[in-house]
C-alpha cells in the first residue's frame, strides 16, 4: 500500500501557495479576497449594472480598462503576502508605500542565524554610470569564492557577537545593532491589486536588483491564480500600472 496523505486540504493548499526563495526565505499567499469578476463589477457599478458571470465580454472591459488606466477597479482585489526575504530586500520592497507592511521585531524576538549568500553565479559586477548601470557575473573564480567567504564570515562574525550579548544580558534593542542587511526578516505584506500591479511592473523588471526580482516572480506566480485574467491583460498591455 503507497503512503496516506495526512495532511488536512487547507494544509495541502497552503504549501501550494508557499514558494521558497533563496536560502531560508519564502513567499506565500496566505489569503486573497475578490477576482477577476469582482474587478468588473467595481467598473459596472458607475452605470448601476452588475455581471453575473465572466464572459468575452468582461474580459473586453478588463482590457479596456487597462489599455485606458482607470484604476479603482482594481483595488476590489486584495492580497495577504508573508514574506521572509534579507532585510536589504525587504527595504527595497517598503518603498512601495501604496500597501501595508507589518514586520517582525528584532526588539521583541530573537534573530536566528539566517543571513542571505547568493549563489556564485549571483556574484556580480557593476558597470557604468548612475542611471545606466549594468551588471555582469565576475568570471574571475577567485574573486567569486573570496566574495562568498567574506560574505559567509562577516555574516558569521556578526551573529556570534549578537548572541555573545545576548548571553550576557543586553536587551535585544542593543544587541540587534550588528546585524547585518543581509540577515533575514519576516512580514505581512497586504496589497490590492493596483498597488501590486506598481511593484510587479518595477521589481519584476529586467533592471530590478536580482534578488527582489527573484521574490517579485514568486509573488506574480501566486496572484496569477486569484485573477488569471487580470494578469493576461495586464501583460498584454505592457505591465503599467493602471
Amino acid at each position: 500500500m503507497g503512503n496516506v496523505c495526512t495532511m488536512t486540504t487547507s494544509e495541502l493548499a497552503a504549501i501550494e501557495r508557499l514558494i521558497n526563495v533563496h536560502n531560508h526565505g519564502h513567499v506565500h499567499l496566505e489569503d486573497s479576497m475578490g477576482s477577476d469578476l469582482h474587478i468588473v463589477n467595481n467598473a459596472r457599478v458607475s452605470f448601476d449594472q452588475e455581471s453575473a458571470e465572466f464572459t468575452p465580454k468582461e474580459r473586453g472591459l478588463l482590457n479596456f480598462l487597462m489599455r485606458e488606466r482607470h484604476g479603482s477597479p482594481w483595488e476590489s482585489v486584495i492580497f495577504r503576502f508573508d514574506v521572509k526575504a534579507p532585510i536589504f530586500v525587504i527595504r527595497e520592497w517598503q518603498r512601495h508605500r501604496i500597501s501595508s507592511f507589518n514586520e517582525q521585531s528584532a526588539r521583541y524576538s530573537v534573530i536566528p542565524d539566517e543571513y542571505y549568500v547568493p549563489e556564485a553565479e549571483l556574484v556580480r559586477g557593476q558597470f557604468g554610470k548612475p542611471g545606466s548601470y549594468e551588471f555582469r557575473p565576475i568570471e574571475d573564480p577567485a574573486v567569486v569564492e573570496s566574495t562568498l567567504r567574506l560574505l559567509d564570515e562577516t555574516q558569521q562574525a556578526s551573529f556570534a557577537a549578537y548572541r555573545e550579548m545576548l548571553e550576557m544580558g543586553v536587551a535585544k534593542e542593543l544587541a540587534r545593532t550588528v546585524l547585518p542587511v543581509g540577515m533575514f526578516s519576516r512580514m505581512k505584506w497586504t496589497v490590492n491589486l493596483r498597488g501590486l500591479f506598481n511593484f510587479l511592473s518595477l521589481r519584476n523588471h529586467e533592471h530590478a536588483q536580482r534578488e527582489i526580482r527573484d521574490y517579485a516572480i514568486a509573488v506574480e506566480e501566486l496572484a496569477k491564480t486569484v485573477c488569471p485574467v487580470a494578469f493576461e491583460v495586464f501583460e498584454e498591455n505592457g505591465r503599467v500600472c493602471p
